[in-house]
């Protein structure tokens, strides 16, 4: 097993590793995958150096913002296939259901206890940091966490960048020497001490593990926790079983037209992948691996040069470039923010230019108002906003372009740019099953002016903000074939 590189590896506390420990507990809260994790890669060389067996944690709080039916399902059906997996590896897996809020209080300061050290996951965003801070400060154990989020390691920049053209040149620079530093796929197939204990017992009879039922897909046990109801699951399920597929049948047959049907909603040519990398189900490393191998592309193939620019560095097809542009290059930046700036999310965060431009046209007339409510419920008068809306509300996402458009319009009908942000973030958050994400707020916080540049001529509300149409948007691209479909499904 190769180590992991030790500028992913951060040290919470300064209390010592409890050799004597029982076993090493793996903390799994955002990278909820066995595969391609440097987390468990971690906990797993820890178990090995200690000679101890390794206990995976997974828990699920009840109370988390915008905690609902349509996300609580999504992270069960990867608990089920870690429950599933690790049994082949005889690790012991416990996974955790918070019936209430604060019903775990204690519970991972108990699994602590017995441990030599807990390994979690270094997440950048929502409350996660918060979370993980304050378990460090109470918990007299040692608590390393781990950077698994993107190619990047997130100390390997120390600035925030105010453009993707920017971070694409520093980018093109820094990355090659981390390609070579790649996750194991399957680090547990290194892992030496995998006896089961009897160490759970105690806590077990305090804080039961997830039931078969729920694991399985049973509705029943979802409607007794206590989270939004009114956001329904959705047809597609989570998981790594899943994203796996869901990654294969995109790199097998819709990469190679990607370039080209995209931006296009009737074609529906995106990957799908967001939701499975925002759970930790599905990691950046193996979809590079995978697409390296239809591309027959190596590390030698990389240019010594950085030019910033969005083609050709890769030197793989026009597609795969352009896919890795969002999956590295704009995903990767907005993990950038996140990490630096705790106030990635508030307008205040946004460049100086275009807070002042959007704040010197806050009093200018907009000809539609609409509250959160009509904007939730997708009444609207514009046809393709509402279909963008009907999409969020049944399936959890919005086609990647309409998504720009859907966030304009949002800023256009409202009364203050700050009220926009204020229900972009909710409606997003709220729906949107790769919401809560530095991706998502990346996206969220372009339509404000973040990652982009002035634009003229100098707009009603906009100001110098780049903006964006339905009228415009529907003679670029084709949706038809969208429009139809959710129209008469909101």
């Amino acid at each position: 097993m190769s180590p992991v590189p030790q500028i992913r590896v951060t040290r919470c506390n300064n209390i010592p590793v409890h050799e004597k420990g029982d076993y090493v507990l793996y903390w799994m809260i955002a990278f909820r995958r066995l595969r391609w994790n440097f987390s468990l890669q971690k906990a797993v060389d820890w178990a090995n150096r200690l000679s101890r067996p390794l206990v995976v944690f997974e828990a699920l709080r009840a109370g988390y913002p915008w905690a609902c039916d349509r996300f609580h399902r999504f992270v069960i059906d990867g608990m089920a296939d870690n429950a599933e997996n690790l049994k082949k590896f005889g690790v012991e897996y416990y996974p955790y259901l918070e019936p209430s809020p604060d019903a775990g209080k204690g519970l991972l300061a108990s699994l602590a206890e017995k441990a030599c050290l807990v390994v979690s996951d270094d997440f950048p965003a929502f409350f996660i940091p918060r979370m993980i801070a304050s378990a460090s400060k109470k918990i007299p154990v040692c608590i390393e966490k781990v950077d698994s989020n993107g190619l990047l390691p997130l100390k390997a920049a120390s600035r925030v960048f105010a453009t993707a053209k920017s971070f694409r040149t520093f980018l093109q620079k820094e990355l090659p020497s981390h390609l070579a530093e790649m996750p194991d796929a399957e680090p547990l197939k290194a892992l030496k001490h995998s006896a089961p204990g009897s160490w759970l017992k105690d806590t077990l009879n305090r804080w039961p593990a997830a039931s078969l039922e729920i694991l399985r897909g049973d509705p029943g046990p979802l409607a007794e926790f206590p989270v939004d109801h009114d956001v329904a699951v959705v047809e597609e399920r989570g998981g790594a079983y899943e994203a796996s597929k869901r990654m294969k049948r995109f790199l097998d047959k819709k990469l190679s037209a990607y370039g080209e049907d995209r931006n296009h909603p009737d074609e529906d040519g995106t990957s799908g992948l967001s939701p499975y990398l925002h759970f930790g189900h599905l990691s950046v490393h193996e979809i590079l691996h995978h697409l390296s191998a239809k591309e027959e592309w190596d590390l030698h193939r990389l240019p010594k040069k950085a030019t910033g620019g969005r083609k050709g560095w890769w030197h793989m097809s026009e597609s795969a470039e352009a896919f890795l542009d969002e999956l590295v290059t704009w995903r990767e930046l907005g993990f950038n923010m996140c990490w630096q700036r705790e106030d990635y999310d508030q307008f205040l965060s946004l460049p100086p230019w275009a807070q002042q431009t959007l704040m010197d046209h806050q009093g200018d007339r907009r000809r539609y108002v609409y509250r959160l409510e009509d904007f939730e419920r997708a009444k609207t008068h514009d046809a393709l906003w509402n279909a963008a809306q009907g999409q969020l509300l049944e399936e959890g996402r919005i086609h990647n372009y309409l998504r720009m458009v859907w966030g304009k319009k949002i800023l256009e009908w409202t009364a203050s740019p700050q009220e926009a942000l204020h229900i972009v973030i909710e409606l997003n958050n709220k729906y949107g099953l790769d919401g809560r994400d530095p991706n998502s707020y990346t996206g969220i916080m372009w339509v404000l002016g973040r990652y982009d540049r002035p634009w003229g001529p100098e707009r009603p509300i906009f100001g110098k903000v780049r903006y964006m149409s339905s009228e415009n948007t529907l003679r670029k691209v084709r949706a038809t074939e969208y429009l139809e479909k959710y129209k008469t499904r909101i």
